[in-house]
């Protein structure tokens, strides 16, 4: 009875962060794309200035993770110093920047696929730099989400999609994902060296130590000379309140996401967390889809189910590996 109950508060905890992921980051990108997209006042000027959205949630995420390092720590220590997250501040301050940038020349579906193909450098870059060698069917994970994303590039985007974009040009918008890719590459290999290194160190203390150096970066650039795209960007927020409240509730959906993810990976793993954010990206596609009034052709839709089902054969692989890593713990 006991395990049964126990049983059911996991279920229910794991829906409970299935629903908040979800939530969050839908709905972040949804007003990310209203953002990149959307007229606001009579003049019908657009919000040019999507850098300064790294700066906005790198503000409210350091907030929000000096917060729950007060209510959660118990005074331990231990933790990576501050100071150690200079170098992957600044790739997560120039990735997640070339991301956003990216929506001015493709569309939002177009760039959750490109970023879906994370995969593609990390298999790279371990073949050429590290000499690593990959199985057949991490290959063919590879294969349908590399084949998915360059099919969808080359397919003709509607006009009606073409014409809220600021500035087409696909493949400025796809270099600058890869771009964005590379970057992600870099902090992620930092933060685990990070926490080798410091095994005490909470994450919350990498959110607040990314975010503090984020701020930093974002800072000087946006607002280090008179003319930096900072004041602009304020300036039209003054001018038009609307798009400083979607930027504010941009922010908030970004740090409540990663007190869910934080959530997830506590209680559930790495793999659960991975399974949740590939199908979170899927229904973006879709809900981007519907909302926007621009639905995607058959073969698009074709190259969306190719890369998820690459990206679902992935998450079934390093299921299994995992469960063959127990059984070996178990026979030990």
């Amino acid at each position: 009875m006991e395990a049964h109950a126990t049983g059911l508060r996991r279920i229910l905890v794991l829906a409970f962060c299935v629903t908040g992921i979800w939530s969050a980051y839908i709905y972040q990108g949804v007003l990310q794309e209203t953002l990149s997209t959307k007229r606001f006042g009579p003049n019908g000027e657009r919000f040019e200035h999507l850098a300064f959205l790294n700066l906005a949630q790198n503000v409210v995420c350091l907030i929000w993770s000096y917060i729950m390092i007060k209510i959660w720590s118990n005074g331990e220590s231990g933790g990576a110093p501050w100071r150690s997250y200079w170098s992957a501040g600044i790739t997560n301050t120039i990735g997640p920047a070339m991301g956003i940038e990216a929506l001015k020349y493709i569309s939002y579906p177009a760039q959750v696929l490109a970023k879906s193909s994370k995969m593609i450098p990390v298999m790279l870059m371990g073949t050429l730099v590290y000499g690593i060698r990959y199985t057949f069917p991490e290959y063919l994970c590879t294969f349908l989400v590399a084949g998915g994303v360059s099919t969808f590039a080359l397919l003709k985007t509607s006009s009606k999609t073409i014409s809220k974009l600021a500035h087409p040009n696909a493949p400025l918008g796809y270099g600058l994902c890869f771009l964005n890719l590379a970057f992600d590459g870099f902090t992620n290999a930092t933060q685990d060296s990070l926490k080798a290194r410091y095994p005490k160190t909470s994450a919350w203390t990498i959110m607040l130590g990314m975010n503090l150096w984020g701020t930093i970066y974002n800072m000087i650039y946006m607002f280090g000379w008179p003319r930096g795209s900072g004041f602009e960007a304020v300036h039209f927020c003054r001018q038009h309140p609307e798009a400083a409240w979607d930027i504010f509730l941009y922010c908030c959906c970004g740090a409540v996401g990663q007190n869910f993810i934080f959530l997830t990976i506590s209680r559930f793993g790495s793999l659960a967390n991975t399974t949740i954010t590939t199908t979170r990206k899927f229904a973006s596609i879709v809900i981007s889809s519907l909302l926007s009034g621009n639905p995607l052709s058959t073969k698009q839709w074709g190259c969306v189910f190719m890369v998820f089902s690459g990206l679902s054969y992935q998450i079934y692989l390093k299921w299994q590996k995992l469960q063959r890593l127990q059984k070996k713990r178990k026979a030990l």
